[in-house]
């Protein structure tokens, strides 16, 4: 069966999460019964035309209310983190490579034609830390005097947020200009200097800022689906690294936190190498020397047969 095109895809989605047209004489947000379902991808719940919550607004909102709200919050964060492991069990990056909306917005910059260039590993563990603190640790320890938290990403760091919710909002009702503070001037400029990197950069926020892919690409290992790799088969002719946005090694990254489920390999392996198969079974731990090594044995093994 011949895969879709993933931009219409992605594309669908993003109009899916965001068909509130009623707004547009409202002027309100949408807060009916579907708000209070976690759309899989990163859509702001702010957003005048978003039709569901966002899992990592969500998630933190719950956090928040935990001190002041006690069983009904715990009820709350049992929810958003059950809906966050059903995502990353039946989809995992999937999510981030076909459904989420600020996604494919980064990827429709990256198109612009300029110079590319390749982003430094070392910043990929800055999710983490936003992950670890901003998402939970803060929402739960830095409270007010009646107990309640703040969405602290939402506030300081999202910059879909900013995008979907503030600025949105602004043009819908310009009267709330008058609440304007240097918090959103902040975020402003974050916005700005994340969408211009990812001019440059391949999905910049997905690699180094968004906790979200980064809960789902916990679940790539163990989810419904993965990536497999036939090693007897392999040509060795790096066409799948090459035609990774990702920058991955493959296979020892097939299904590694950061593969977002492109499908990019599988498409462009000329012995059909990938496969993307259905199963719960934990992936196979690949030793990239032993990897490489056999790769190029075959290749060579091949090479003298046709002679």
């Amino acid at each position: 069966m011949k895969l879709p095109k993933r931009k219409f895809v992605q594309l669908f989605f993003a109009l899916l999460a965001n068909t509130n047209v009623s707004f547009l004489w409202q002027k309100a947000l949408y807060r009916g019964p579907f708000k209070g379902v976690c759309f899989p991808g990163l859509n702001c719940y702010s957003c005048p035309a978003a039709l569901f919550a966002c899992p990592l607004g969500a998630l933190q909102q719950s956090l928040a209310s935990l001190r002041l709200l006690g069983t009904q919050a715990v009820s709350a964060i049992t929810y958003v983190v059950g809906s966050i492991v059903l995502f990353g069990l039946f989809m995992g990056r999937i999510v981030c490579g076909w459904v989420c909306p600020f996604g494919l917005l980064q990827e429709l910059l990256y198109k612009i034609r300029t110079q590319k260039f390749a982003c430094p590993r070392i910043l990929y563990y800055v999710k983490y830390i936003l992950l670890v603190f901003f998402v939970i640790v803060l929402p739960i320890t830095l409270v007010s005097e009646i107990g309640y938290g703040k969405v602290w990403f939402c506030r300081l760091v999202c910059p879909a947020g900013t995008l979907e919710a503030g600025l949105f909002n602004l043009a819908l009702r310009p009267e709330l200009s008058a609440l304007v503070k240097s918090l959103f001037y902040w975020k402003i400029a974050l916005l700005i200097t994340v969408l211009t990197l990812c001019v440059f950069y391949f999905r910049f926020f997905c690699k180094v800022l968004c906790p979200l892919g980064l809960i789902y690409g916990l679940f790539n290992k163990v989810g419904f689906f993965k990536l497999k790799w036939q090693n007897r088969a392999c040509l060795d002719c790096d066409i799948c690294e090459k035609v990774c946005p990702m920058g991955l090694k493959i296979p020892e990254e097939l299904n590694s936190v950061e593969c977002i489920r492109c499908l990019n390999c599988l498409k462009g392996c000329p012995a059909k190498v990938i496969e993307l198969e259905f199963s719960l079974i934990l992936t196979e731990r690949f030793d990239s020397r032993k990897s490489i090594g056999k790769r190029k044995l075959c290749a060579k093994t091949d090479e003298g047969l046709t002679k």
